[in-house]
């Protein structure tokens, strides 16, 4: 018999329900604490596995490459819901799953639109008057069994209204449409196989078997319902809850679905046809620039040359008339000309002339900019280009540190913008190279250690003074877990071994730490595409509109091909800002010529006696504790 294929599993990125994993989870020492999908397909040998989850890719890009890197082919795909246009009764499921490429841009249009459009009570759904044969060329679809709507039908009793919705699917899939059928032992299910066997052989549709997976192992069910009951505001002993969930939705290996579906064994073996035709290549690693606009007549390379010499030639020239001049013009010249070369080498041109053109708009609009941080500043052709204004030759900066050929990786400039400004920026990358192609991008929260107790704590009735003990005990240390928290804190250890409502806290809140808890917008990242952004990624924003952001994050985004910009909001030139406008507002009372910041002397001694006095609150990036204890040792 051949190998089993599950194809409609939630993961932890569903957000609404499902704790599967999708890499395993291990202590520094590699004992494993918790088995991830992969590592479970590879063990039970399972030649691919399916990712669908809840209206979204969030994990697409982790889920492919961890499968690749394992033998495990990655199916793609989502469970959408899907409604008709004034329909009262909730949305039904269809799971679509990604055959080619043309199904994956139609897949990620699709959600997109959920996203932008299809926003309600129940979550992004898709309304079905956007399923026609074009949008869903290269799906294929799965009924969804009990909560699709041939199958609700079937639970009913009401078998026209069944064949309807069947003949409805079949007209726009045709041979892509499979009848799905679930043992979990949820009410509904045998009348939704009986009804749905009976349509396959009337109609010669084929019926496949899921597991509907929530969890990797049947004993993680109590920590999946704790899951649900967090998302819902609910409590686990509550009689009146809603029960959505069994647990025999959990990975079951390949003989136990032939031993559960052995009265229609076709069911298991259409899963692992089915899976065979779904051959979605995903292209990753390769950066793809928008493309900036340059003279006629001119490639993007001499563009980038003929600026970045221009712009060195009037930066000799301010120094020269500050009596500042380099004594010797030759190693710039000479450094250019060899930066240059490495960066149209490398093909960034365009990425810096992009850079440039922003900051260039953000200081012609008074949109205060820093003068550069990072590796970035050992660029001369940053500093001509006026992406920084640090001279990397008399500070001694290499550039090699920031861009090397022997190291193929994105240029990354850290661009720091007033906190007031920064989004006037972003508003004119958008209308420079199009709304559909720029994008922020997502950023996830996770269920942290000292959240999680408390969550738990609240889903298993215990009172907040109760809750708020055991949290108070663990550590405020930046990416602190629970285990390091027993390890460290004698009397959170204590308590965990005498008491047994501690115990059951912390063990349940162990076993739901780390997992994604909420989507959020990145402080400062911005995708730049060349075409739209829904042929590189999906979007996603919050119910009632927001910013739109890509479903991929910081580090997917650019494996997916898409080139990120960091516009950082930082206070500090906020507030500078508004001190120089004080300060000038007064000279100009006065007479006196204006306060120009960037005149001022970086060997001022009255400041570096500031420094030494550690006198360094609210100053960027000296006042943590760590930094003032250095400067009282360094004494600069």
């Amino acid at each position: 018999m051949p190998p089993f294929v599950h194809l409609h599993l939630h993961t932890e990125y569903s957000l609404v329900d499902g704790v599967v994993r999708i890499e395993s989870e291990r202590r520094d020492d590699g004992t494993l604490v918790r088995e991830g999908l992969i590592d479970a397909c590879v063990r039970l040998r399972m030649p691919a596995v399916a990712v669908t989850d809840q209206a979204n890719l969030f994990a697409l890009v982790k889920f492919y490459r961890a499968a690749q890197a394992r033998g495990v082919k990655p199916l793609v795909g989502v469970d959408a819901l899907v409604r008709e246009e004034g329909e009262r009764a909730e949305p039904s499921r269809l799971v679509l799953l990604c055959q080619d490429a043309r199904g994956y841009l139609n897949l990620t249009r699709l959600v997109t639109r959920a996203y932008l459009e299809g926003q309600g009570r129940h979550g992004p759904t898709l309304q079905r008057a956007w399923l026609d044969r074009e949008t869903t060329a290269g799906l294929v679809a799965l009924s969804g069994a009990r909560e699709g709507d041939v199958g609700r039908a079937l639970v009913s009793g009401r078998d026209e209204e069944a064949r309807r919705a069947l003949e409805a699917w079949l007209a726009l899939f045709g041979d892509r449409y499979y009848l799905e059928l679930q043992r979990t032992g949820r009410p509904g299910e045998e009348e939704c196989i009986a009804g749905s066997l009976a349509l396959a052989v009337r109609h010669g549709v084929p019926v496949v078997a899921t597991n509907d997976v929530r969890f990797v192992a049947r004993e993680d069910f109590e920590s999946h319902e704790a899951r649900v009951c967090i998302h819902e505001g609910a409590l686990l002993a509550d009689a009146a809850r809603p029960r959505r969930y069994s647990e025999e939705q959990y990975l079951r290996s390949g003989e136990e679905m032939a031993q559960l579906y052995a009265d229609v064994p076709e069911a298991v073996e259409n899963a692992h046809e089915l899976a065979r035709r779904l051959n979605l290549e995903v292209r990753l690693g390769k950066p793809s620039l928008p493309a900036y606009p340059v003279p006629a007549g001119r490639t993007i390379d001499d563009h980038l040359r003929t600026e970045a010499r221009a712009g060195l030639e009037a930066r000799l020239e301010r120094l020269a008339a500050a009596g500042a001049a380099p004594a010797d013009r030759q190693p710039y010249d000479a450094r250019l000309a060899t930066e240059l070369d490495v960066i149209c080498q490398m093909g960034f041109a365009g990425y810096f002339l992009i850079v440039a053109d922003f900051i260039r708009w953000a200081r012609e609009n008074d949109v205060p900019v820093g003068p550069g941080r990072g590796s970035g500043a050992g660029s001369l052709v940053a500093y001509s280009l006026g992406i920084t204004d640090l001279d990397p030759l008399r500070y001694d900066l290499l550039f090699e540190r920031f861009l090397n050929p022997e190291r193929v990786s994105m240029p990354d400039f850290d661009v720091d913008f007033c906190m007031e400004g920064r989004d006037r920026v972003i508003e004119y990358v958008a209308d420079r190279y199009g709304r559909d192609r720029v994008s922020q991008i997502i950023t996830y929260g996770t269920m942290a250690a000292k959240a999680v107790v408390r969550d738990v704590a609240r889903v298993l009735g215990h009172s907040y003074g109760f809750a708020d003990s055991i949290a108070k005990l663990i550590p405020f240390e930046l990416g602190i877990t629970l285990d390091d928290a027993l390890e460290k804190e004698e009397e959170l250890r204590r308590r965990y071994k005498a008491e047994d409502e501690v115990r059951e806290v912390i063990d349940l809140a162990r076993s739901l730490e780390g997992l994604v808890r909420n989507a959020g917008t990145h402080a400062g990242g911005v995708v730049i595409a060349p075409s739209v952004l829904t042929d590189f990624a999906p979007l996603y924003c919050e119910e009632g509109g927001g910013s739109v952001v890509t479903q991929f994050d910081k580090d997917d985004v650019e494996a997916a091909g898409l080139v990120k910009f960091d516009f950082l909001g930082l206070r500090t030139l906020t507030i500078i800002d508004w001190a120089v406008r004080t300060i000038n507002a007064e000279r100009a009372a006065a007479g006196d010529p204006p306060l120009d910041v960037n005149l001022l002397p970086l060997d001022d001694a009255a400041t570096y006696s500031l420094l030494k006095r550690c006198e360094t609150t609210a100053v960027f990036q000296l006042e943590s504790r760590g930094m003032k204890d250095l400067i009282r040792r360094l004494q600069p």
